[in-house]
């Protein structure tokens, strides 16, 4: 029988609906649907972001995923996850496999890819771009995420505050993500920078738990935690006339 093909599908950070056209196509012809869940969370978010969408939900299969820092268990866990899908993948059956927001942007699918791609160096993958943390962070909070010639990085969070002053003071924007509990180290930097009123905060953006923040000198601590983006800016800015 003729190999199926792996469907990549990013279905939005939070809110439903923010699904390209095209992928929701794709997603409404796969013949399963795996949808992950972290290890430390009850639901899968990804499923609350298809809500409303009115998908067969008998072709959906829930998985576990690891947020562990160690490769070597990474490796594992998802060379054992690849097996599952190519079992899949031989009867002929297109799989696709859901991520939050985009697919390529520091998601656990290009651990899955690659896994899959040494079993099967045949198999035919289509991936759709979709709606970064980030994007959705600058869209809920009307906050310009680059303007000009003004240099943006996109940075996991580091241990190191230090280490996130050097990025901050050598970029005019920083969009920090996995801050998890680092957030009133990150707060307490950008307080003695002088810039937290120039920063936004979000978290869990259009799922139950929802902080939206466009001024983080005014954000709890208590705010941490999973799904949450943090926009920086080192200073105000620039008025521009028409």
């Amino acid at each position: 029988m003729k190999l199926g093909r792996l469907i990549g599908i990013g279905v939005g950070p939070g809110p439903a609906g923010l699904i390209p056209v095209a992928a929701l196509a794709a997603l409404r012809e796969a013949d399963i649907v795996y949808l992950p869940r972290a290890t430390s969370s009850e639901v899968s978010v990804a499923r609350q972001c298809l809500a409303g969408l009115e998908l067969d939900e008998s072709r959906f299969r829930e998985i576990e995923f690891e947020m562990n820092p160690d490769r070597g268990a990474l490796s594992r866990h998802y060379g054992a996850l690849a097996e599952q899908l190519a079992a899949e993948l031989k009867t002929g059956s297109n799989v696709a496999y859901l991520t939050i927001g985009d697919s390529m942007t520091y998601s656990t699918y290009g651990y899955l890819l690659a896994a899959l791609r040494e079993m099967l160096p045949e198999l035919q993958t289509q991936t759709f771009p979709g709606v970064t943390s980030f994007a959705a962070t600058a869209s809920a909070l009307s906050w310009p995420l680059g303007e000009g010639k003004e240099r943006i990085l996109i940075l996991p969070c580091p241990d190191n505050m230090e280490a996130l002053r050097v990025d901050i003071e050598s970029h005019d924007l920083i969009v920090l993500m996995k801050i998890g509990k680092r957030l009133p180290d990150v707060l307490a930097l950008l307080n003695q920078m002088g810039i937290a009123q120039l920063c936004a905060f979000a978290r869990r953006i259009g799922l139950p738990g929802e902080v939206l923040c466009a001024d983080v000198s005014q954000l709890s601590t208590d705010a941490s935690g999973y799904l949450a983006t943090m926009l920086i800016r080192k200073t105000a800015r620039e008025r521009r006339h028409s």
